[in-house]
C-alpha cells in the first residue's frame, strides 16, 4: 500500500528529470500530479456561453486536484456534440471564459482548454450543424456521410483552431489540450480506415498525420502555452489504430515538443465501450496501454479511464504506469475524490461505478450531465439549509431512495429511523448480479455506510408502528414487479433468479418482457449454459437502456443467437408449452419444452402503506413508491424532497 498523504504523494511519484520531459511541469507548476479530465456536461445555453451552472460544477471539482481540463470548447457552432456545448468560436465569449478560469484558480487549480472538432460525429439533429471528415466515409454504426475537407477548407478548419488557441490564452489558460484520439476529426485523418484520400493529406502515415501535426504547429507559434496532445493508445477495432502504429505517432509527437500525452482508448463510432470506459470494459487495461507507451517515449504520460478507487491510483502510482492521473467520472460522482485520496479531505468516497446511467444517460436525453449516485450534480448553485425545527421521521424502505431520504433528513438535523423487513439496498441488491454489473454493489456498501449511525428496525412497517410515534412519514416502499394474467401460469420468476443460489443451468426459459430487467436476466442465464428465449409485445427490446449498455446487450443477445419475438404476446401455457400471438398478422405459433418462466413486463408502485396512512399524518413519497423509474430517479426523488423537509 502506498501512503497517498501529499508530500510523500510528490516524494514518490513526481517528474524527476530522468530524461523524462519536464517541461509540463516546470511550465504549468501542478500542486499535485491529479488532472480533471474533459467530461461533458450540457449545461451551457444555445449559444454556448459559459453559466452559473459550469462555475459551480468546476468551482466544486477544483479544490484538491493540479489542474482541470474543461469540456471539449466547440470551435464553431456548425460542429458542435451538444446544443449547450461551450464554445470558443468568437472573441465576445472570451469573458466567460475568464470567469471560468478565475474560478478554479481560486481554488488552487490551473485551467486547461481542450479544443476539439468531432468532423463527422457533429451531431446531426442539431439544425445547422454540417459533417465535415477526411473522406466521404460515415460511422458505420448509424452515422451521416460526412463531406470530404477540400484543400481550402482544411486550411480553414486548421484557422479554427489556431484561433481558439489563442483566444483561449487571451482568457489566461495555462494550457491547451488537443484532441488527436478518440475517432474525432484529427483522428479520423490519422485512421486508414476513414481516410482514403490520395493528396499530400492521405496514404502515408506520415501524409495522415499532416493534418493534425500542422494545426499543433500553427498553436504552437501562435502563442506561448504548454501543448497536451490527447490520443488513443489503442482505438480497439478491427483495422484501427493499435499499439505499433501508436508508437509510431508518439516518436512524430516528440519531435514537436509536447508537454504530455494524455492516454485515453477506443473511438466514439467505432468502439463506444472504450472510449466511454463503461463497466464492462476491464478496468486498467487503459491504464497497461498508457504504460506502455511510457516505457518508449521521454514525454510525461497522463493515465486515465476508470481511475475510480483509492486502489486504482495506488496501483498506478506503485506501477509507475504514468506521470500524471487524469480522473473525471470519480469527481463527478464524489467531487472531493482526490482530496479523499491524498488525506487533504475526510470521509467516505462516494463511488463511480462506470454505468454511465446518470452522465451519458442524461445528457443524451437533454437534462444535462447528472450521476446516478450523487443528486446534486448540475444543481451546485442550490443551498442546503438545516431545518428550522428537529423532528422524528420514520422511513419506510431501506432501498436506495430510502437510504438516500435518511441521509438527507439527517443532514437537515432531523431524528430518524428506518423501516426495513429484509436487506438494506432494496431491488437494487439485484443490480450488480448481471454480468459485467458487479462494480454497481460499491453503491450499495457506500449508502450502507453513511447510514450505519441511523437505527433500522428489521420488520414491516404497520400503521400502529408509525401513528403517534412520529412527526412525519417518508415512504420509500419501492415497486413491485407487474405480472400479468396468463392462463395457465403458476410458477414462475422474477430478477431475483439472478441470486447465485438461483441460477439455473442446462434449463430452457422462457423470458416475457424485453426491457432492462429482461434483457440483462436473458444475457445472465445464458452466460450459465441455459438456452434462453424473450417475448416482447413492443416493437423493439432494451427500450430503457442506457446506449451503451444497451448496444453491449443487444450485442450479446445477436451474438449468443437468443431469440427475441417482439409484438408478441403469451396467450397461455398448457404444461411446458406456451401459445404465442404474433400482434402484427395474428398468427399464432407455439414454443415447447419450456422449463422455467421468468416475468419481466414492468413494475408498479407499491403504495399500500401509504394509502392506509396518508390522511393521519403528513406522509411523503419518495423513489419508485412515487413513480417507477431507474435508480437516478430514486435517489433524486428522495434527496429533493427530503431536502426541504
Amino acid at each position: 500500500m502506498i501512503n497517498l498523504d501529499v508530500e510523500s504523494f510528490f516524494q514518490d511519484f513526481h517528474l524527476k528529470g530522468k530524461e523524462t520531459n519536464a517541461y509540463m511541469t516546470d511550465q504549468l507548476k501542478l500542486r499535485n500530479n491529479f488532472i480533471m479530465s474533459a467530461v461533458k456536461t450540457g449545461y451551457g445555453d444555445v449559444e454556448g456561453n459559459i453559466t452559473h451552472r459550469h462555475l459551480a460544477f468546476w468551482e466544486r471539482r477544483s479544490k484538491h486536484v493540479g489542474a482541470v481540463i474543461f469540456e471539449p470548447f466547440y470551435l464553431d457552432k456548425h460542429v458542435r456534440e451538444l446544443p449547450t456545448q461551450i464554445g470558443i468560436d468568437t472573441d465576445d465569449k472570451i469573458p466567460g471564459h475568464k470567469k471560468l478560469v478565475e474560478t478554479v484558480r481560486k481554488n488552487g487549480a490551473k485551467a486547461i482548454a481542450h479544443l476539439n472538432h468531432p468532423g463527422r460525429m457533429a451531431n446531426p439533429n442539431i439544425p445547422g450543424n454540417y459533417l465535415l471528415s477526411a473522406s466521404e466515409i460515415p460511422c458505420p454504426n448509424g452515422g451521416k456521410t460526412p463531406r470530404s475537407l477540400t484543400i481550402q477548407e482544411i486550411h480553414g478548419v486548421q484557422r479554427l483552431f489556431t484561433e481558439a488557441a489563442i483566444r483561449s490564452e487571451k482568457a489566461g489558460y495555462d494550457a491547451i489540450e488537443l484532441q488527436f484520439g478518440l475517432g474525432y476529426l484529427i483522428a479520423q485523418f490519422i485512421s486508414p480506415v476513414s481516410n482514403l484520400r490520395t493528396d499530400h493529406y492521405g496514404g502515408s502515415l506520415e501524409n495522415r498525420m499532416r493534418f493534425g501535426l500542422e494545426i499543433l504547429r500553427a498553436i504552437k507559434s501562435s502563442i506561448s502555452l504548454p501543448v497536451i496532445i490527447r490520443v488513443s493508445g489503442d482505438e480497439k477495432y478491427a483495422g484501427g489504430l493499435g499499439p505499433d502504429q501508436v508508437a509510431e505517432i508518439v516518436k512524430m509527437l516528440e519531435n514537436e515538443d509536447v508537454a504530455a500525452l494524455h492516454i485515453t482508448s477506443g473511438d466514439v463510432c467505432m468502439s463506444p465501450p472504450w472510449y466511454y470506459q463503461h463497466h464492462f470494459i476491464p478496468k486498467g487495461a487503459t491504464w497497461q496501454i498508457a504504460k506502455s507507451i511510457k516505457a518508449e517515449t521521454r514525454l510525461p504520460i497522463i493515465a486515465v479511464g476508470q481511475i475510480t478507487e483509492k486502489e486504482d491510483i495506488e496501483t498506478i502510482i506503485g506501477n509507475k504506469y504514468s506521470d500524471y492521473i487524469a480522473i473525471g467520472r470519480a469527481l463527478i460522482a464524489d467531487p472531493d475524490f482526490v482530496g479523499k485520496c491524498i488525506g487533504a479531505d475526510v470521509g467516505n468516497i462516494r463511488p463511480c461505478s462506470s454505468c454511465l446511467t446518470g452522465c451519458l444517460g442524461r445528457i443524451k436525453v437533454g437534462k444535462g450531465l447528472q450521476c446516478e449516485i450523487n443528486p446534486e450534480v448540475g444543481r451546485e448553485t442550490e443551498q442546503f439549509f438545516p431545518a428550522a425545527a428537529s423532528k422524528k421521521f420514520a422511513v419506510i424502505g431501506g432501498g436506495m431512495a430510502g437510504m438516500q431520504a435518511a441521509i438527507t433528513l439527517k443532514q437537515r438535523g432531523h431524528t430518524v429511523e428506518i423501516f426495513e423487513k429484509s436487506e438494506l439496498g432494496g431491488q437494487f441488491l439485484l443490480a450488480p448480479l448481471p454480468s459485467n454489473k458487479g462494480s454497481l454493489q460499491k453503491q450499495i456498501e457506500y449508502f450502507k455506510t453513511e447510514i450505519s449511525d441511523i437505527p433500522v428496525i428489521k420488520k414491516k412497517a404497520e400503521a400502529d408502528d408509525l401513528l403517534g410515534k412520529y412527526d412525519e412519514i417518508v415512504i420509500a416502499t419501492g415497486s413491485k414487479p407487474f405480472i400479468p394474467e396468463i392462463a395457465g401460469l403458476n410458477n414462475y420468476s422474477w430478477a431475483e433468479i439472478l441470486y447465485q443460489k438461483n441460477i439455473p443451468t442446462g434449463r430452457k426459459v422462457l423470458i416475457i418482457g424485453g426491457g432492462l430487467i429482461g434483457v440483462e436476466v436473458a444475457n445472465t442465464l445464458s452466460d450459465n449454459n441455459n438456452e434462453v428465449i424473450i417475448i416482447e409485445m413492443m416493437d423493439e427490446i432494451a427500450r430503457d437502456m442506457e446506449m451503451v449498455s444497451r448496444k453491449l446487450n443487444l450485442g450479446q443477445l445477436q451474438r449468443k443467437r437468443i431469440p427475441v419475438h417482439t409484438k408478441c404476446t403469451v396467450e397461455n401455457f398448457t404444461g411446458g408449452s406456451a401459445k404465442i400471438r404474433n400482434l402484427t398478422d395474428n398468427s399464432v405459433f407455439e414454443i415447447n419444452s419450456i422449463d422455467l418462466v421468468v416475468i419481466a413486463a414492468g413494475m408498479r408502485s407499491d403504495r399500500q402503506l401509504f394509502e392506509k396512512i396518508n390522511t393521519k399524518i403528513p406522509v411523503h413519497i419518495v423513489g419508485d413508491a412515487e413513480k417507477p423509474g431507474d435508480v437516478v430517479s430514486a435517489i433524486q426523488s428522495a434527496f429533493f424532497t427530503c431536502r426541504e423537509l
